[in-house]
């Protein structure tokens, strides 16, 4: 027969377990909000740094040795967030029909993310297709690779006007290269690399065993990825997703500046800071545009994150 003791003992363990069990219950809240909240505690920190140095800078600005290493504290060269934020609800232009600021700059900004989108989903979708053949085929791998790698090399200042240019000889039938089409090409381009890469990554980081055991099972190359390779790929493939998404929308609005693209938040950047003499909150609206849209684009991949979230047992970095 058990002592006392050691009934009591089963007893005290399930008791510990129980309390084990729903203690991450209590806790998980914090862990889901905290990225949120050093978010939030990072912006506030970065509001008072602007402002302590806008209000204790020099008005030259910091020289060392005839290089400036900080900005003119000036109100032109740097004005105060309170004349940011009072900037955006004023009409862009002195026009009885102009917009508010903050709707042409989001207008501006919806336009551009429309455009990231498409890029992200052409960019993803060759990303993924090599990645799959990489590892599908080793020689595949040993030969695309690195001109994967080498790609990203080039500066896509450069590159956007050929783009455009080559874009716009092409024609089949009724249908015409647009220019919001080489933009989006851009996009596409930098969007695919951390996803090629990613995947690659993922695709190969089953245990062997594991694929030993699928091997056991006389289940074919598309069964195990299907089954094993594309769920372990998920901790991988997020991160990467996330990267290629604020990629996407870089290179859309890079792109925009480099063609003239009208419509875009690139395209306003450029046209409001040639109002930065007279208007110095005015350049500042669109940059914040092009940063909410980064943020978007971010967000939209936590969401995705969300529906994969039981195959993500750890994030990789891309």
């Amino acid at each position: 027969m058990l002592t006392s003791s050691e009934q009591a003992a089963p007893l005290t363990r399930g008791a510990l377990g129980v309390a084990t069990a729903h203690q991450p219950g209590r806790s998980g809240v914090y862990p889901r909000l905290r990225p949120g909240l050093f978010g939030l505690a990072g912006l506030a920190l970065l509001a008072l740094v602007w402002e302590l140095y806008k209000t204790l800078g020099p008005a030259d600005g910091v020289i060392l040795n005839g290089v400036t290493v900080l900005p003119r504290t000036t109100d032109l060269a740097m004005p105060h967030l309170a004349v940011m934020f009072e900037r955006l609800f004023e009409p862009v232009t002195g026009a009885a029909s102009a917009l508010p600021l903050w709707l042409a700059v989001l207008q501006g900004s919806l336009f551009t993310l429309g455009i990231a989108a498409v890029g992200w989903l052409v960019g993803v979708t060759v990303g993924l297709g090599l990645a799959l053949l990489m590892q599908r085929f080793r020689l595949a791998e040993s030969a695309i690779l690195p001109w994967i790698i080498l790609s990203q090399t080039v500066p896509l200042i450069a590159i956007a006007p050929l783009v455009r240019r080559w874009g716009a000889q092409i024609q089949f039938g009724e249908f015409t290269w647009a220019s919001w089409m080489s933009v989006a090409l851009i996009a596409s381009y930098l969007a695919f690399f951390p996803v090629s890469i990613g995947a690659l990554r993922g695709l190969g980081s089953p245990d062997a065993n594991h694929v030993d055991l699928m091997h056991c099972y006389a289940a074919g190359w598309w069964k195990t990825l299907w089954r094993l390779r594309l769920p372990a790929s998920v901790g991988y493939l997020l991160p990467a997703l996330r990267l290629a998404a604020v990629s996407a929308v870089i290179g859309s609005v890079v792109a925009e500046v480099s063609i003239g693209l009208r419509g875009g938040i690139g395209r306003l950047i450029v046209e409001y800071a040639g109002a930065a003499g007279g208007d110095p909150g005015k350049p500042w609206a669109p940059i914040f545009g092009s940063i909410m849209v980064g943020l978007v684009a971010a967000g939209f991949m936590g969401v995705i994150g969300l529906f994969l979230r039981r195959f993500r047992r750890g994030e990789v970095a891309a």
